[in-house]
């Protein structure tokens, strides 16, 4: 067997935010070993070149130094060396994100593809890795990772093993004061690493999430790992997820966390719980189900798909969906859900002009580097992605009579893909719909995925006993599902935000008041109708109006006053409410119960 290559991770100065990693490479290319980070890291789809935050590099071999050249962005090559080569470089590390890298005294936090150099030509050589507590620790601050342990202390530093590159830089790794959470799921266990000021009730999360992590499990028919572990960031304000191979790094709020005592279940400990969900189910879809082109990259440069919709669209149905199934939440918690995501995209004319395979092709461009236009010009494939997954779901459903269903597609997918993590073809998940259901699906993936009309939401929840409403909006911040209060009588077709006491608007949405009376996104709004407008103010003033009543806006634009006649119109009906219709058939009413159930 070939000698391992060798990091050692070191954190000597968590003040000024540095990892300190030292590569041994027993064998390097005689010809000069090139190395490099990765330019983007799996799960998010942005080019954000980790190679930016090397703050020195050297190298040498025993006594001898060795020159480094640098050859582009990421990429180094060292001169050739008589023998083992060391590399020695220094990451900074100040970006608490779930992709990033995190050092203080407080925290650290890696993720692999931001500290871990590729080495070229052995990316699967086995590798061995060695993370010591961090300069000035007091004997307080744990480690948690998925990386697989060979040696460690009682509070989990010491060494590690890798068989590759790519398992390496797929195990993220968490230290600091940690609470542990733990259950088991599927016979596995698992862990849930907690990082972070709290006062959560870790005994409800507990048996919260390991009912969510056994519906998942019960899905798919067996878990695809041996222990599995959840590194969590608690912050005062914050949200975010990243899914890994055993693993997946959250971000989460304070106050999203279930306290004791605690009655039922609050929005923000609902969202947490969705987010928990989504990431594991990548476990699955994403991680071992992928496109080729995601299977084959090397992380340097863009790799495209149109599949994009599948793996995160799909997964993002079933993470709610798993929350009802689990009993965690109750259907009509779970139908408000739904009618706030039925309305994100209502709300979007971009979807008009974007297809669910244009959106995933372009995710690198538009999705990842949104701007004030995006609205106008983009659809989610989380959001849109998540709706053709529910209406194939209940399509399939309604065509075989309940003999087969969306669950059963996942499932086939998973037995010719997934357990060989063999890399699926564009056409892969369509063709095996059809397949497995028997329902001809053609014309359904042209028009959802590849086409821009809505999708026909009412006609596909009437069959399983939902009620399909849409309705205006009753508040400027209205995001849909069951509301109380009068309709907003107008809209002006803009969303605006308060930065530093300015009202600012931030989009101005197609065809819509705003745009034709000529307000502009970063225009600052300050009266209508010589009134003086605030955030607190806009809502009450837009009451008082009727539709097709004209009215004048004074804004500044770069400072300069501007006066612009807008002519109110009425609220769009853009708000989706869905509701149980207790009065449908008995065949219906089976067909609700089998869906929202989990059972065929």
């Amino acid at each position: 067997m070939k000698p391992a290559i060798h990091y050692k991770v070191g954190a000597a100065r968590p003040n000024a935010h540095l990892f300190e990693i030292d590569l041994e490479i027993p064998e390097p290319d005689a010809e000069g070993q090139h190395l490099s980070l990765p330019a983007w890291v799996p799960g998010s789809y942005r080019i954000r070149d980790f190679a930016r935050h090397i703050t020195s590099l050297s190298a040498h071999s025993g006594a001898d130094s060795v020159a480094v050249r640098k050859l582009d962005k990421s990429t180094w090559q060292c001169a050739p060396a008589k023998g083992p080569l060391t590399v020695r470089y220094q990451v900074y590390a100040k970006d608490r994100s779930v992709r990033g890298a995190h050092l203080d005294s407080r925290h650290g936090f890696f993720d692999g593809s931001n500290i871990f150099l590729r080495v070229h030509g052995q990316e699967a050589r086995p590798s061995r890795i060695s993370i010591a507590p961090p300069s000035g620790d007091t004997g307080r601050w744990r480690l948690a990772t998925g990386l697989q342990a060979v040696q460690i202390d009682d509070r989990g530093f010491g060494d590690f093993q890798a068989q590759s590159y790519t398992e390496l830089i797929d195990c993220p790794v968490q230290m600091g004061e940690l609470d542990f959470v733990e259950f088991s799921a599927g016979g596995a266990p698992h862990t849930m690493a907690i990082s972070g000021k709290h006062d959560a009730d870790k005994d409800r999360l507990a048996a919260d999430l390991a009912l969510v992590c056994q519906q998942h499990i019960d899905l798919f028919g067996s878990v695809p790992v041996d222990s599995y572990l959840f590194l969590l960031t608690v912050v005062s304000d914050g949200y975010g997820g990243l899914e890994h191979r055993n693993s997946s790094s959250l971000i989460c709020r304070r106050d999203d966390l279930p306290v004791q005592a605690e009655d039922g279940i609050s929005k923000g400990y609902r969202r947490f719980l969705g987010l928990c969900s989504h990431e594991y189910f990548h476990m699955w879809n994403v991680k071992r189900l992928r496109p080729t082109a995601l299977a084959e990259s090397d992380l340097s440069a863009e790799a495209y798909t149109e599949m994009l919709w599948v793996f995160e669209g799909v997964t993002s149905y079933y993470d709610d969906l798993a929350l009802l199934r689990s009993g965690v939440i109750t259907d009509t918690s779970y139908l408000g859900l739904l009618s706030q995501t039925i309305t994100r995209v209502l709300q979007g004319p971009g979807r008009l002009h974007q297809s669910l395979a244009e959106s995933s092709f372009d995710a690198w461009s538009k999705f990842y580097r949104q701007n004030e236009n995006s609205p106008n010009a983009i659809v989610s494939y989380y959001a849109k992605g998540s709706l053709v997954a529910l209406a194939l779901d209940l399509l399939i459903r309604r065509e075989t009579m309940g003999v087969s269903s969306l669950d059963d597609v996942m499932r086939a997918v998973w037995e010719k893909y997934g357990q060989s993590e063999t890399g699926m073809p564009e056409t892969a998940f369509e063709d095996l719909a059809s397949e497995v259901s028997g329902v001809e699906l053609k014309e359904f993936f042209a028009c959802a995925v590849r086409g821009t009309d809505d999708l026909p939401l009412a006609e596909h929840l009437e069959s399983v006993g939902i009620i399909y409403r849409e309705r205006p909006a009753v508040s400027l911040d209205d995001v849909g599902g069951s509301a109380k209060g009068k309709s907003m009588p107008v809209w002006f077709g803009i969303k605006t935000r308060v930065v530093a006491g300015r009202l600012i608007v931030t989009h101005v949405l197609e065809n819509g008041p705003g745009q034709k009376a000529g307000l502009s996104a970063g225009d600052e709004l300050l009266a209508l109708d010589d009134i003086r407008v605030t955030g607190k103010t806009l809502e009450k003033r837009l009451r008082r109006l009727q539709a097709g009543e004209m009215t004048r806006l004074s804004v500044f634009r770069e400072d300069v006053l501007i006066e612009l006649p807008l002519l109110a119109e009425e609220s769009p009906r853009n708000c989706c409410q869905l509701l149980l219709n207790e009065e449908a058939d008995r065949e219906i009413l089976a067909a609700r119960s089998a869906w929202l159930g989990g059972s065929r």
